[in-house]
Formats: C-alpha cells, structure tokens, sequence
C-alpha cells in the first residue's frame, strides 16, 4: 500500500529579532513580525495537515536569549508534539550550535541534533530516519563525512533517511548579486550530498532554492526578511512530500510563502539639497511607500545643523506613521558644516534609536 508523508520545513526563523526586553524607544519593533510568521509556519502542522516537522536551524537570533522569547519558540512545537507529530530541531550558528533554555522544551516527540545522531519514527507505516548534526564551527568542508559517519545512521533501519543540518552547500546563492558559494571552509562540497539520504534539509542561506545535486538540497528560506540583501527574495517554508509504495519512494515538495514586510532603500545627497527640501524628499518617501513598510533612507554630502535637525528623531516621529520602520542616517564619509556639539549629540544619539 502506498503512503504519503508530508514533512513540514521551515528554518531561519530568527526568534528575538529586534525584540528588546526593555526598548529605549517606543516604536514598532519587527521582533513581532518573526513570531507572526513563525506561528504561520507552524500552522499545517498545528492543523493536522503534516506528520513531521523540520526546523533547520536559527530557531533563535541569538545564542542568549530570555526565557519569555524561548517560550515563544518552544511551546508551538510542544503542542505539535502533543498532537502526535514528531518534531526535529538542528541547532544553527546564531545559537552557537546548542539551543538556550533547552528545559522548556523537553518532550518525548522533540529530538534536537545536540551531537551528531540519528533519529527515527514510524509514519503512515514507513520507518524513517532524520540523522544531523549541529552548526558544525569549524570546517565542515574537511569534517562533513566524517560528521555524517558520527551519526550512526547505518545502525537504524529506515525506508526513507533524511539528513538535517544548517550549512551552505556548494551551489547555493544569496544577496542581490547571486553569490554562490564554493570552496569555503564553511561549503559543503557537492560532490559530498548524496545516498543514503533522500534529500537534504538544511537552513542558513535565507533565499528559498533546490540545489539538484544527486539528491536534491531543500533550502526553506527564512520566514521574514533579516536585511536589505533580502528586499526580493520570497519567504517561506516547505511542505516535503514522501510517496512510499513496493520499498521505492519519491520525494516531491512545494514551496508556501509567507508575506514578509516590504523593503526599501533610499538614498539622498544633502549636497543638493537644503534642509527643507531634505525633510520633504523623507515626507515624500514615507508617503508613497506601503503602510507597512521598512525603508532605509542613506544621505550623503556635507549635514548642516538644519540637515541634522531634519532627520533628529523628534522630528521623524511626527512624519513616520506607527506602522513604518524607518532607518535615516548618513552614510560613511558624509562631512558636517559647522555643527554644534549639542545638535551633532543628539542626533547621533537619536540615530541609534534608529527606527528599523
């Protein structure tokens, strides 16, 4: 009898993102953003429509965070494994490799790739296997085979294996100019990817893609944009799809998007420009952009104190609208025409503020 199983992959999901326990400035923070997307992600698992969950690393920004954001992350996956779904979890880089406040989120249906290990659950009556390993911080280049031996994957009898890591893999981009990486230290070979493994689950780079190698790299992009080198790149998550019939399966998968903040990036010369016709450029700026959008204004050219006046925070908080995250400041080698020493103080003490 064939069987299909519907695996849940997301990654990068950044928790804690811009979510400061105690803010300096009362303004909207993206933190929330992430943890809305984050619980979209989760929603075809929360729903009943998968059977398993992958989260590819990043889980958090940072490896140090509050027990309150921790909670957010982990209590979802505790429902889903409440539910019966097994959940899988890879510790990334921004986690330095182990996963912060771990105690909460301690269940028998959660397994995290603390070590080099693998993982098995019996589906729609097909065995399979998740090995993994966390961000490895050396050289994973030189170490990957090894690493995947460590797993022990050999030892656990499966129809289906996977593995799940958090790495750049040969052939992979990212940014606006299409980086590709290759020989890095940090790159996976190619050449490295392949059997046992039906694919390969990995986060790390941000941008949604499928590296056809001789069996297929699933990248499940981040569920929100982290900086501008994403403003066009689609975020999301993956349902994976396993067809198992006669001891021979197949694997397809779709891509679900998540609708991520609008970005934009600016850029205005003071040069050319007198105090007044700076405010209104930035007036004009906000008005044209979508309600919710996160713009990045860079000025360049000689700040007058009019020019600092302009862009100081009290005057931005009258002109962006609550639901905007706006980033104004002067991009480097800018040069200052007789400024006072309290202006340029406050102004730079607004710009760190900054409201992105």
């Amino acid at each position: 009898m064939a069987a299909d199983v519907r695996i849940l992959l997301l990654g990068d999901s950044h928790l804690g993102f811009d979510l400061p326990v105690r803010p300096r400035a009362g303004r909207r923070r993206r933190g929330h953003d992430f943890l809305a997307n984050y619980a979209s992600a989760l929603a075809p698992a929360m729903d009943g429509e998968v059977d398993a969950v992958v989260h590819a690393g990043d889980v958090f920004n940072r490896s140090q965070v509050v027990a309150s954001v921790a909670y957010q992350a982990y209590d979802p996956l505790r429902r889903i494994a409440d539910r019966g779904i097994p959940v899988y979890i890879v510790p990334g880089n921004h986690e330095r490799s182990r996963l912060p406040h771990s105690r909460l989120l301690s269940h028998s249906r959660i397994q995290v790739f603390d070590r080099p290990r693998t993982f098995s659950a019996t589906i729609r009556g097909t065995t399979i296997s998740f090995s993994g390993f966390p961000y490895e911080r050396r050289d994973v280049r030189t170490n990957f085979r090894e690493l995947v031996t460590q797993t022990r994957w050999q030892d656990t009898p499966a129809a289906v294996r996977f593995l799940c890591i958090h790495h750049c893999v040969e052939g992979a981009t990212c940014g606006p100019g299409n980086f590709t990486f290759t020989t890095a230290s940090d790159v996976i070979r190619a050449r490295d990817i392949g059997a046992p493994f039906a694919a390969v689950f990995t986060g790390h780079i941000h941008r949604h893609q499928v590296l056809r190698l001789r069996v297929p790299v699933l990248y499940p992009a981040s569920i929100e944009r982290t900086s501008f080198a994403e403003i066009d790149e689609p975020k999301g998550f993956m349902i994976v799809h396993v067809a198992v019939s006669e001891g021979d399966y197949d694997v397809r998968w779709e891509f679900r998007p998540l609708r991520a903040r609008p970005m934009q990036q600016h850029e205005l010369d003071a040069d050319t420009l007198t105090a007044e016709a700076l405010e209104q450029a930035v007036r004009t700026i906000v008005h044209v952009a979508p309600d919710d959008a996160v713009i990045s204004i860079r000025l360049s050219g000689a700040m007058s104190d009019g020019h600092w006046r302009a862009i100081a925070s009290s005057n931005m908080r009258s002109i962006v609208p609550p639901t905007m995250n706006v980033d104004v400041r002067p991009a480097g080698g800018f040069v200052v025409r007789r400024p006072s020493r309290t202006l340029i103080a406050r102004a730079l003490s607004d710009l760190q503020l900054s409201f992105c």
